[in-house]
């Protein structure tokens, strides 16, 4: 236990021991008063000494926020600030208005205050102490923790409300700014809790799900299939870090064993990766061969570390298992559309219409004139829209790897009549979804079946449809080469899962790509790259986004952003250009850290399966897709809130799903038919990694002023403010009547 934790573990403690005596003196007025419960709860306040402990360790939060801002602990500092701001802001009112203290509402809030402070200070205390916030903190404190809000959220609220009511009618409160603090704190600061609390709770009640159903979660199942090693013999356990650094340090070992070297003694790498992974993609811009070099090894590492897990618990390396020839097959299956009207051509839902020829084109144009899209993506969708054969896909034949994922180009495929060859996970409820899509339609979905269709019923089929890409993968990559035989395959990774499981899916897409890509002639790979990541971009974008930071930085919120956050927030968007063969490559570091360094090696294995298939003659469509609000997405309220405010930093937009599918689909048609795409590899590049600079749909990502992991917090406190706008204009009315009555003017 080092310093940081002795410091957190005083500074809980002592935080606990103050509001622990808060709450004894104000429990001790409530029970030995006289009058009324509401009387004695007037009198709350005016406990000898307790409004010298309150004011101290309330005040002591205010260490929270410099903890947030330096990295001491991992809540975000904007969020901390607004709800110790409002804490603050209630502690000055009651200590300065008479009016305030002497009523019901201060003993509430003050009350409501010491028992959620106690308990979470203790939890935080153990927390620390005993390395584990969910499963070894006593249950009794982990349920205070996270149930006790339900009560005392509210009744604090109601408490800190009436105090601001009554000080803003109190005319000694403020001095010659009474007319402003009468304003902030009848109106506007009202106006804010009225919006926000619900947001608050609701944003509790998500943590307290969150938390109980990690303490409560079962040991997971015996792993199977594609597998992270056990890292620990003792206690059985496969941690993804461990693996996530040894992949990338070999990959950029194979040209710099320094760097390499630095990644395996990272501490805290959890939050440090993204500096190891720029350095990556720097030594990757010196050379072609630097390139592919890093791609191969990392690859390389990948197939020979990660296991795969046979049903008796024997296991092997991936590459291994992909090397047995397997006995084992699949059944095919096979749906035929029964609709004959088929889409007439390329057609994009947007904002509630469908856009398809020179609307369509016009839309486009408003987009690259804005930076919300590359000029690239643009000229890739009008091309869809002046070829229509690009659309015609009867003798087409498109695998997609995670054929239910909500940003696949499913839809749009069936609509225009393609075959599809799905691969899901073998759950019922899946197939019952994609055969009822595909006999709408007027394509064909071909899947594996575990037994023969034929005699089948309509439920056996749903039954018995589908296959798992860790536990199947050698399987699949089998049926997919007997499959269709002299057809040429379109082969999609959409398959997406959260945390290390996204490594594992990734993995197991690639091992099944790898051998189509080499061994199948005219297969030609598809992915969606995502734009919280490290690309190479053109210079125009470069420019354009510093041009956008000269803008921003002058805007006053952007100034104050910054300085209250010290800079940790809106930081810049662009990196220095790294030098290479050829000339300058320009970066843009789209990461989110909160993203994790398992998210990250999962696009780049897929980043680097696109250019080594490239370099050996395939077709690759990798395109960059915009935010997206796919339903994963905004279930984080969080999340939610941050893609409401982040169009305020031009030239953002947040897509739905229905049109990133269809946009993203166009690009893909482009790719794969036009022969002057940079997917085509008979197109040279002075670096293979500029194979992501072109066709990208990044949704203002690549010129907007700042980067996007620093963006978040402002992004909520805009949506927050944007909503409170009506609300403290009604509000407002009543506070002006308010304030006009303290100052006599009525």
């Amino acid at each position: 236990m080092g310093p940081k934790d002795m410091y957190l573990i005083l500074y809980n403690a002592f935080c606990c021991a103050g509001w622990a005596l808060v709450l004894k003196m104000a429990v001790s007025t409530v029970i030995s008063g006289e009058g009324s419960l509401w009387e004695s709860l007037a009198s709350v306040y005016s406990t000898e000494g307790l409004a010298t402990f309150l004011t101290y360790s309330q005040s002591a939060a205010l260490l929270e926020i410099i903890h947030a801002a330096v990295g001491l602990v991992r809540s975000p500092v904007v969020v901390t600030a607004l709800q110790v701001g409002s804490r603050i802001a209630a502690l000055w009112a009651v200590n300065e208005s008479e009016d305030a203290q002497n009523q019901w509402g201060a003993g509430v809030m003050i009350i409501s205050w010491a028992l959620v402070e106690v308990f979470r200070y203790m939890f935080y205390a153990f927390a620390i102490v005993t390395g584990d916030s969910t499963k070894k903190t006593p249950y009794v404190l982990f349920w205070a923790r996270y149930s006790l809000f339900a009560v005392l959220y509210p009744t604090g609220i109601t408490g800190e409300l009436t105090v601001f009511f009554k000080a803003a009618a109190d005319p000694s409160v403020g001095g010659l700014l009474g007319g402003a603090v009468a304003f902030v704190y009848g109106t506007l600061l009202p106006a804010i809790y009225f919006v926000g609390s619900p947001g608050m709770i609701m944003n509790m009640v998500g943590n307290r799900k969150s938390a109980f159903k990690k303490r409560f979660a079962r040991p997971p199942p015996p792993p199977r299939g594609i597998s992270f090693p056990i890292d620990d013999k003792e206690k059985g356990t496969r941690g993804s870090t461990p693996v996530n650094k040894e992949i990338l340090a070999a990959a950029v070992g194979a040209v710099n064993p320094e760097k390499a070297e630095a990644i395996r003694k990272a501490k805290g790498y959890r939050f440090t990766y993204t500096k190891h992974l720029i350095a990556l993609v720097e030594e990757q811009c010196k050379s072609p061969e630097n390139a592919l070099k890093i791609a191969q090894a990392g690859l390389d590492k990948a197939y020979e570390i990660f296991e795969f897990v046979a049903p008796d618990g024997s296991a092997v390396s991936l590459k291994e298992a992909m090397a047995v020839k397997n006995t084992e097959k699949f059944d095919t299956g096979f749906i035929k559309g029964e609709a004959t009207e088929k889409a007439g051509g390329l057609e994009i839902p947007y904002k509630g219409e469908i856009l398809k020829g020179d609307a369509l084109k016009a839309q486009v144009k408003k987009w690259v004139d804005y930076g919300t899209i590359e000029p690239t993506a643009g000229e890739a969708i009008i091309g869809c829209v002046d070829n229509p054969k690009w659309c015609e896909l009867s003798d087409r034949y498109f695998v997609l790897l995670g054929a239910g994922s909500a940003m696949g180009p499913l839809h749009v495929l069936l609509a225009l009549g393609a075959n599809v060859i799905a691969i899901d996970l073998d759950r019922p409820f899946i197939w019952k979804r994609l055969i009822g899509l595909a006999k709408k339609s007027t394509g064909t979905m071909t899947f594996p079946l575990k037994k023969p269709q034929a005699g089948l019923s309509e439920d056996e089929l749903y039954d018995n449809a589908g296959c798992n890409l860790f536990t199947h993968t050698p399987m699949i990559r089998d049926w997919l080469m007997d499959l269709y035989k002299g057809k040429p395959f379109t082969v999609g990774s959409y398959a997406y899962l959260n945390g290390a499981l996204h490594v594992q899916v990734s993995l197991a897409m690639d091992a099944i790509t790898k051998d189509l890509s080499e061994k199948r002639q005219g297969t030609s790979l598809a992915y969606l790259c995502t734009p919280t990541d490290l690309h190479l971009v053109p210079e125009e974008v470069y420019k354009a986004s510093n041009e956008n930071y000269k803008l921003f930085n002058s805007k006053p919120l952007c100034m104050i952003m910054r300085l209250l956050s010290n800079g940790k927030l809106l930081k810049k968007n662009m990196r220095k250009p790294a030098a290479g063969e050829g000339g300058d490559y320009y970066l843009v570091n789209g990461i989110s850290v909160a993203q994790g360094p398992n998210y990250i090696l999962a696009k780049r294995m897929q980043h680097w399966r696109a250019i080594i298939a490239r370099s050996k003659g395939c077709i690759v469509s990798t395109n960059i897709a915009p935010a997206t609000s796919t339903q994963s997405v905004v279930q984080n309220r969080t999340f939610a809130w941050a893609y409401e405010g982040m169009p305020y930093f031009t030239p953002y937009e947040i897509f739905a799903p229905e049109t990133s599918n269809a946009v993203m689909t166009a690009i893909l048609f482009s790719d794969i038919n036009d022969p002057k795409s940079v997917g085509n590899p008979k197109n040279k590049l002075n670096n293979p990694n500029q194979l992501f600079s072109y066709g990208s749909f990044h949704g203002g990502n690549w010129r907007c002023a700042y980067m996007v992991d620093s963006i978040g917090e402002t992004s909520v406190l805009l949506y927050f403010s944007r909503v409170a706008g009506p609300y403290v204009a009604v509000v407002g009315v009543a506070g002006a009547a308010v304030v006009a009555k303290v100052l006599g003017y009525v």
